[in-house]
């Protein structure tokens, strides 16, 4: 089968559509319609059926699809071993994250990766849904996302899933507040108070819709914002409450505002590294996520190694930003 044929599909499949495909692959949507059909008569069966006014994958298309994710992942490896040869990881990766990740996590990776000689870091931060990874995937070798931790974990026989840490979600008081002299704060306590939160749908949001439904306290949310630095600013100037993660806080807020953990009830985020399957035998990709547990390491105190490949050159980096701080 052409090697080709098999990226279109896994595209198509990736993206959901002739056109997107067709976007990501730069060429016209007529040119991926003739790809999949000339996979098809290769294969000798119906690889793509029609849904509405586009197409879906058949059952066929769909076994192919993780099929050509194994063949691709092959060529990537013995491309990744030839990089081995060379003794140092070397090449461009792309990275995604989301913006309160990469406020607290991208300055120092910045700095780690510029002592790696021949590697380059692509970096976008983007506000993300979980819905929207797989999406991302197709995009970016690397995308950093997070989640409540009780949501389901993120699955899928294509990706692999690299926990990076837990981050506990404390409550943000307004300086003077009457429940500033407590060590742990109720929920039940709060149940009166204007709370400021982010847009639904986003992981912190689920959180605080999760405590609702594990306390039974249905929080009032006034305000939806979505920059945790004008939430922290709000909450400062005494215009209600939030939840907020414990390591991506401002210093200058944390100095100002009151920080409570919640009473008697467990509220986090996990963040983890999406990827897909067998992207980690890459050198240059392996060394990032070194880089990545390194920092989160170095951020949260604490202490042990990755068990990852480590990294030791310099390299080049560029950065594009996309505003936004959830």
């Amino acid at each position: 089968m052409d090697i080709g044929r098999l990226r279109t599909l896994r595209e198509f499949a990736d993206r959901g559509s002739v056109t997107a495909a067709a976007r990501a692959l730069h060429c016209t949507p007529s040119a991926v319609s003739q790809q999949l059909r000339a996979l098809q008569a290769e294969v000798g069966l119906p690889l793509t059926e029609p849904a509405g006014r586009g197409l879906r994958l058949t059952d066929a298309g769909r076994a192919l699809v993780a099929r050509a994710d194994e063949v691709l992942a092959a060529l990537e490896r013995a491309e990744s071993e030839l990089d081995t040869y060379r003794s140092v990881p070397r090449g461009r990766v792309r990275l995604a994250m989301f913006p309160s990740g990469a406020l607290m996590l991208l300055p120092g990776l910045l700095h780690r990766v510029a002592e790696f000689d021949g590697l380059e870091l692509d970096v976008r931060d983007i506000d993300m849904t979980p819905p929207e990874v797989p999406g991302l995937v197709a995009d970016f070798d690397l995308v950093v996302t997070h989640r409540d931790e009780h949501a389901p974990p993120f699955g899928s026989d294509r990706h692999d899933v690299v926990h990076l840490l837990r981050e506990p979600l404390d409550v943000a008081l307004p300086p003077g507040h009457r429940l500033g002299g407590e060590n742990r704060v109720d929920l039940a306590d709060l149940a009166g108070e204007r709370w400021i939160g982010v847009d639904v749908g986003f992981p912190v949001d689920d959180v605080l819709r999760s405590l609702t439904v594990r306390t039974g306290v249905q929080p009032t949310v006034f305000q939806r914002i979505n920059d945790f630095r004008v939430i922290e600013a709000l909450v400062g100037a005494g215009h209600g409450v939030a939840l907020l993660p414990r390591y991506a806080i401002s210093r200058s807020a944390g100095e100002c505002l009151l920080r409570r953990p919640l009473a008697g009830i467990r509220a986090a985020r996990h963040i983890e590294v999406v990827l897909r399957r067998g992207a980690a035998s890459r050198p240059a990709v392996a060394a990032v996520l070194d880089a990545l547990h390194a920092e989160v390491a170095a951020t949260t105190g604490a202490s042990g190694s990755s068990g990852r490949i480590p990294g030791t050159m310099p390299g080049s980096v560029m950065v594009r930003a996309d505003a936004g701080s959830r």
